[in-house]
């Protein structure tokens, strides 16, 4: 369990290593204060997974260091029940010079392990991080995914009651992700608190029961994972472009739109050729229609669409502008925009996000972006079975070989 209250850290920025000498000498000040948390408050119950997410610079590591008592808050409470251990900047905690085993033993004696403790669970770690001979030498010689795999290793064999994981795992090969995710997820079902920190939007969505968003050392939105992404995706586009009035997200259990309502999307439909209905099957071809009004003249914007599983995970976007399509608006006018395709996923319950903005993305000016404008749901298929969530039909052919 991890419960956090107002926790505060600020720090001192000198321009030079000169100034800390000054400000002591001259008892006068020569350095700007940085908030990098505050007043931040968070609670992580016993098989529960937190994940954090903000921009860069938002305090996410910073909040990682103390949980992990790395550094300490100049206010607030923070209580921690059982062993934390954590992956966070890659490499901390290892010798450059020495091999991978003797960093297993350093590194696992920093982090509260025993050496009898290691002396037990060594060749557990080695055979996890499928290092092989590799362990036996420096780890400068290792690339940024080799220290990855035995960061990880270490840390999760020291059987932590909390995990805390940075984004140190973006560096590693799909294969060891997956073997990390699934580890994790054995944690998480064993009784762990886990706080996940990750710019992977997905993962996030996929592996955290709640999470937050944090933006320059405070909390501004917490709850479901994908609402809370929903919240991170506005305040990028209203970052970029001031005039995105001030809206507040609602639940994402209703459509929730933002923007800045010069063209609006007034409705989004899902039409199967054969079901004429949004109960479509896998391989049918589907129209996924956006309808809109503009309210101003532009000579080229950027209608796009994303298909998102029950779990709020990307499955497919596209826009106007990846597909060579332009569009002119006219004051006072409505239109359809149609996205005709074989809908090629598997049997489920899915959603349609729709966006108008300009360019490739809705960052730069986001003229109305709308969360699950409509849901709709795939079952059955037309064509052979097949499971997972993309319907890839592939030619088959078989030979004999001498």
């Amino acid at each position: 369990m991890i419960h956090v209250e107002n926790v505060s850290k600020r720090f001192k920025l000198y321009k030079s290593p000169a100034d800390r000498l000054k400000e002591i000498i001259f008892r006068r000040s020569y350095h700007k204060d940085f908030q990098s948390l505050n007043d931040v408050s968070l609670h992580v119950n016993d098989g529960e997974t937190l994940g954090i997410i903000g921009p860069n610079g938002a305090g996410k590591s910073t909040l990682l260091k103390v949980l992990s008592g790395i550094i300490i808050p100049d206010s607030g409470i923070v209580n921690i029940s059982g062993k934390v251990t954590g992956l966070l900047e890659l490499g901390t905690g290892f010798n450059p010079e020495m091999t991978g085993r003797q960093n297993i033993y350093m590194n696992g004696l920093l982090i509260g392990m025993t050496k009898e403790e290691i002396d037990q669970r060594i060749q557990n770690i080695i055979d996890f991080t499928e290092l092989g001979s590799f362990i036996e030498n420096p780890i400068k010689t290792y690339s940024s995914g080799m220290v990855m795999r035995l960061a990880f290793a270490v840390a999760y064999h020291a059987e932590p009651s909390c995990f805390l994981v940075d984004e140190a795992l973006s560096v590693g090969d799909a294969h060891f992700q997956q073997k990390c995710m699934n580890a994790i997820r054995g944690f998480k079902e064993r009784g762990g608190s886990i706080i996940f920190v990750s710019h992977d939007l997905n993962a996030v969505k996929m592996l955290c029961d709640k999470a937050i968003l944090l933006t320059n050392g405070k909390t501004m939105d917490e709850g479901k994972p994908e609402k809370v992404v929903n919240t991170y995706n506005f305040l990028l586009a209203q970052q970029e472009n001031e005039n995105i009035p001030k809206i507040m997200l609602k639940d994402t259990s209703e459509k929730t739109d933002y923007g800045t309502m010069q063209i609006k999307i007034t409705d989004v439909s899902v039409i199967g050729k054969h079901s004429r209905s949004s109960l479509v099957s896998a391989g049918e071809e589907t129209t996924i229609s956006v309808f809109f009004t503009s309210y101003i003249k532009m000579e080229d914007i950027t209608v796009g669409i994303a298909i998102r599983d029950k779990y709020g995970q990307d499955i497919f976007g596209t826009n106007t502008y990846h597909n060579n399509v332009k569009i002119e608006c006219k004051n006072g006018c409505s239109y359809i925009c149609n996205f005709v395709m074989d809908m090629d996923i598997g049997p489920g319950k899915y959603t349609v996000t729709a966006a108008i903005h300009t360019d490739d993305n809705h960052i730069d000016s986001c003229l109305n972006w709308m969360d699950r404008a409509i849901d709709f749901e795939v079952a059955g298929i037309m064509g052979s079975l097949f499971n997972g969530v993309a319907y890839l039909k592939p030619s088959i052919n078989i030979r004999s070989v001498k």
